[in-house]
């Protein structure tokens, strides 16, 4: 064979070969992301704002249902604040898509509480956007659009 052909066949041996630790490098990603949302939604049930702090990128923002923009403060303040109060907050149906050193989380959160005195439950189609840091994955946007309640 030509050196040309040769140098073919190693690279495609070389992207083979790297394949399956790009994709043990993806479920890492994935398991990592998918842990910090775990978590995410815990502190909220447990108005642990701490935690939130910890894993909210500094320029975060919310886009709530109703269309508002909230920065990483109002959120901590909130969560401090314990109002609303989450019995249950969860994520369900979660996808995720990878792209560097961002990733894109797709999913539905489904909430039970108390605000004002008044019980909700209510379900959410949600939108989080993720930034790797030196320290790991950070949420820095995310979008939340209510569903319309189960008939």
């Amino acid at each position: 064979m030509r050196q040309a052909t040769w140098n073919v066949v190693g690279m495609l041996w070389v992207a083979l070969l790297a394949t399956p630790c790009a994709w043990a490098g993806d479920a890492e990603d994935r398991r990592d992301i998918l842990a910090v949302e775990a978590a995410l939604c815990r502190a909220f049930e447990d108005a642990d704002a701490q935690t939130l702090e910890r894993h909210l990128d500094p320029g975060f923002t919310l886009i709530d249902s109703r269309g508002v923009i909230t920065d990483r403060a109002a959120n901590l303040a909130e969560v401090a604040g314990r109002e609303p109060r989450y019995r249950v907050f969860r994520n369900q149906d979660q996808r995720i898509r990878l792209h560097g050193d961002a990733a894109i989380v797709t999913g539905v959160t489904h909430i039970e509480g108390e605000a004002q005195g008044q019980a909700f439950t209510a379900d959410f189609r949600f939108t989080d956007t993720w930034i790797r840091h030196p320290d790991g994955w950070k949420l820095a946007a995310s979008h939340a659009s209510r569903l319309p309640a189960a008939p």
